[in-house]
């Protein structure tokens, strides 16, 4: 009797060791498994992270190009449009310039423009074109909002200058192709 006891002790000793051996399976299963398994997955985590922090760095590299582009492009802008104050201060002179110019230039107009201020004339509105001031050409142009103010309208001479500029009260000032300041007009309609 002793024998089959000790035999039924050693098949529930196996069938202990078995039940012990399943369950760890089960856990390695749930766990991943294989080592290699394991180590496949952590491969993987690495190159996903790998891949995101490359990612990452392409696009901070491309951000920091187009800050350096428009850095650039903001400073070079700045110093053309840097003398935009003081020139368009001197605008009403300039109006005054042209004014007094035309009124010499007429015919039969007593008033007189010495030639030294000829000179000073020529050469105020050469330094101005130098530092890029042009002036609009505006009489006879189509009415343009966004170049043009409109003084007033007028009933057009001819059906040509509807919705043209008719006459120009104040010029019109461009500094590097950018408005300082509108010209003043009169519309035909």
């Amino acid at each position: 009797m002793a024998k089959k006891k000790n035999k039924e002790a050693e098949e529930q000793d196996i069938e202990l060791q078995d039940q012990v051996a399943e369950q760890d399976q089960n856990v390695d299963t749930e766990e991943g498994g294989d080592p290699q398994d394991a180590d496949q997955s952590q491969i993987k985590e690495l190159e996903a992270e790998k891949a995101e922090l490359k990612d990452k760095q392409l696009r901070l590299l491309a951000e920091f190009e187009n800050y350096k582009k428009r850095t650039v492009k903001e400073k070079i802008d700045m110093m053309s449009n840097a003398a935009k104050d003081t020139l368009s201060k001197l605008l009403p002179v300039l109006d005054d310039f042209d004014r007094a110019k035309k009124i010499s230039d007429d015919e039969g107009s007593e008033e007189v423009f010495p030639d030294g201020v000829t000179m000073v004339y020529n050469k105020l509105h050469t330094t101005l074109k130098g530092l890029g001031l042009s002036a609009m050409e505006t009489t006879g142009e189509v009415f343009d909002a966004e170049m043009h103010e409109a003084v007033t309208e007028i009933p057009a001479p001819n059906e040509e200058m509807k919705g043209k500029v008719v006459d120009t009260i104040e010029k019109g000032y461009l500094l590097n192709d950018k408005i300082i300041r509108h010209a003043k007009v009169v519309v035909g309609k």
